[in-house]
């Protein structure tokens, strides 16, 4: 008994941890820096979007902007800029962005905790209650 007396006070609620809207590897955020050199857009932000389509119901894009929207939600790292609208936030929040560079290809890879199916391709995907006819079976002209 003597032990539990002797215990520091604990703090017995538990503490808040908040999911951040996107991360970004320091892999991509080199990417996107030597992009935005090359195309000589130094202000613009990575706009990250998703839209309808793909084989699995929805697609992943990017796109660079000059103009981010006011209702657009904006995430700093590393001095890299991206913006991200509500729509798509509900379906990318949390995720992951990374830059792969391999002998078999590279680009931008996302990796999604509200993905429950995504195409070999992995710009496809599809979310937990979405029904699409699309996302039956099969793949996309891109991934073979």
């Amino acid at each position: 008994m003597t032990d539990l007396l002797e215990q520091p006070n604990v703090q017995t609620e538990p503490e808040s941890v908040e999911t951040p809207v996107l991360t970004v590897t320091p892999a991509a955020v080199a990417k996107i820096k030597e992009l935005l050199v090359a195309r000589n857009i130094p202000n613009h932000a990575l706009r990250v979007f998703v839209s309808g389509g793909g084989c699995s119901g929805l697609q992943y894009g990017m796109a660079f902007e000059g103009n981010p929207q006011e209702y657009d939600t904006l995430v700093e790292i590393d001095g890299v800029r991206l913006v991200i609208d509500p729509t798509s936030l509900m379906y990318v929040g949390g995720a992951t962005i990374d830059y792969v560079d391999s002998l078999m290809g590279g680009g931008f890879r996302i990796d999604n905790p509200n993905a429950v199916s995504t195409c070999g391709c992995g710009t496809s995907f599809k979310t937990k209650g979405e029904n699409s006819a699309a996302g039956s079976g099969g793949g996309c002209s891109s991934c073979g």
